[in-house]
């Protein structure tokens, strides 16, 4: 565990990310996601707050699960309509000199040899500021506006994913020596040729004979980020992630989850401390327990209990509009997000029925709120930090700008006077704030 708290903004270019219906709030600027300067008020907002990174989620295709129907999400704006969040970040990136940015790119539906060229730009134009949130992609929409006849079972994504990832790494850590590019204009030798190596890569799924096309990065490889909860998640996230998005119902079964990928990734001949670990969280603060409360009741009138299953059946994969509001979720193994079904399923403390689910998940999906003043949701961020073992968190919003700007104004004080939270950057990359290194460390598989 780190010795202080890290924090990430989990936003989505869209309208909507997992608070549905957040967006009829009275003076709410979800709408604003395709603005260019809300998202350079948001990182210099983030920056000022001694954020890592601001961390984009993304989606391919429409959620139509739902009453086998793309009717609800659209009409509701479940992450419907969205932008690719890559393109706002430079902008973003200019306006800040320290924050990172994680951006989500799936395996299942970009090419190795193409997305590590995008990276590669992006590392260099942000000077080494970026990361990349790995998924395998779930929704069979995408699939079908992509191309595909069906979705990839799930085993098979994440078989995918493994060739994809080694693809990149040697694409960025062994294409190009650190002494490739000479720039001698008296010889009129820009690059080496003999520095730049193909990869030769001839694999089920990628043949990639290279070299890559960019020369090397501030980082290389873009930070890695990743949301395992499947076994074969679990051993995909052990083998690559540095950072890991935590999706589970409770604190015990953080700290289990916790164990089990250090011990697979030890498995994997990595460090198991190398990994930091990152659960949601949705901070509802006020500077009275009055005014905290009100906000709360404020944005559980506006959940949208039919978006919420919308966004839910495409996470599942089941259509919850054929089961009966009082019916108890029973455990199902699912062909797409295993971690949401996990954190209703697998919970001993309680059954949840599908009015339940849809009542929770309003405000974040499967993440704990802390509703309070700033001294109490710094409490509840430092039993997390302190006693459960996260490294950091993931912050959700509900209101937008303001649940962030709440945050910074109103608990990050509280955070740093506490000594849990920086109170400068002190790192250049975002590996290097995050982690206290530039490059991938050695043991890790990208590296060897």
């Amino acid at each position: 565990m780190t010795e202080q708290m890290r924090l990430n903004l989990f936003t989505m270019n869209a309208v909507e990310h997992v608070s549905v219906g957040s967006w009829r709030l009275p003076g709410d600027q979800s709408y604003r996601y395709y603005d260019r300067e809300y998202w350079t008020d948001v990182a210099r907002t983030a920056e000022r707050g001694g954020f890592d990174a601001v961390f984009f989620a993304d989606v391919r295709g429409i959620y139509d699960v739902y009453g086998d129907s793309r009717d609800p999400a659209i009409e509701n704006a479940v992450q419907t309509p969205s932008n690719d969040p890559a393109y706002v970040v430079p902008a973003m990136a200019d306006a800040t000199d320290n924050l990172g940015f994680a951006i989500t790119k799936s395996t299942s539906y970009n090419h190795p040899y193409q997305l590590a060229r995008e990276f590669s730009t992006l590392d260099h134009v942000t000077d080494g500021r970026v990361a990349f949130n790995v998924v395998t992609s779930y929704l069979e929409s995408a699939a079908a506006n992509l191309g595909y006849d069906d979705r990839m079972d799930h085993d098979e994504r994440y078989d995918r994913a493994d060739e994809f990832m080694d693809v990149c790494y040697a694409l960025w850590e062994d294409s190009w020596s650190d002494d490739a590019v000479v720039r001698d204009r008296d010889a009129g030798v820009y690059t080496d040729p003999g520095e730049v190596t193909a990869v030769d890569h001839d694999g089920e799924y990628f043949d990639v004979p290279g070299p890559h096309s960019a020369e090397p990065s501030p980082q290389r490889t873009p930070v890695i980020y990743q949301a395992g909860s499947s076994d074969r998640g679990r051993e995909f996230a052990a083998a690559n992630a540095e950072a890991v998005f935590v999706s589970q119902p409770s604190a015990d079964a953080v700290r289990d989850y916790i164990a089990d990928l250090r011990e697979r990734a030890g498995d994997h001949g990595r460090d198991p401390d190398s990994l930091a670990f990152f659960p949601g969280i949705v901070p509802i603060v006020g500077e009275t327990e009055a005014v905290a409360q009100a906000k709360y009741d404020a944005y559980t009138d506006h959940i949208d209990t039919e978006g919420v299953l919308a966004l839910l059946s495409g996470f599942v994969d089941v259509d919850l509009s054929e089961l009966d509001p009082d019916q108890r979720l029973e455990h199902i193994e699912t062909e797409a997000i295993q971690g949401v079904v996990n954190a209703f399923t697998a919970n001993d403390d309680r059954d949840w029925t599908v009015q339940e689910v849809a009542e929770f998940a309003g405000l974040g999906t499967t993440s704990p709120v802390v509703v309070g003043t700033p001294e109490q949701v710094a409490d509840e961020f430092a039993y997390w930090f302190e006693d459960v073992g996260v490294d950091g968190f993931n912050v959700k919003e509900v209101a937008r700008p303001d649940s962030l700007e709440d945050f910074v104004d109103l608990v990050v004080p509280e955070l740093r006077e506490r000594g849990l939270l920086r109170e400068s950057y002190t790192g250049g990359t975002l590996r290097e704030t995050t982690f206290g290194r530039r490059r991938l460390p050695d043991d890790h598989p990208g590296r060897r």
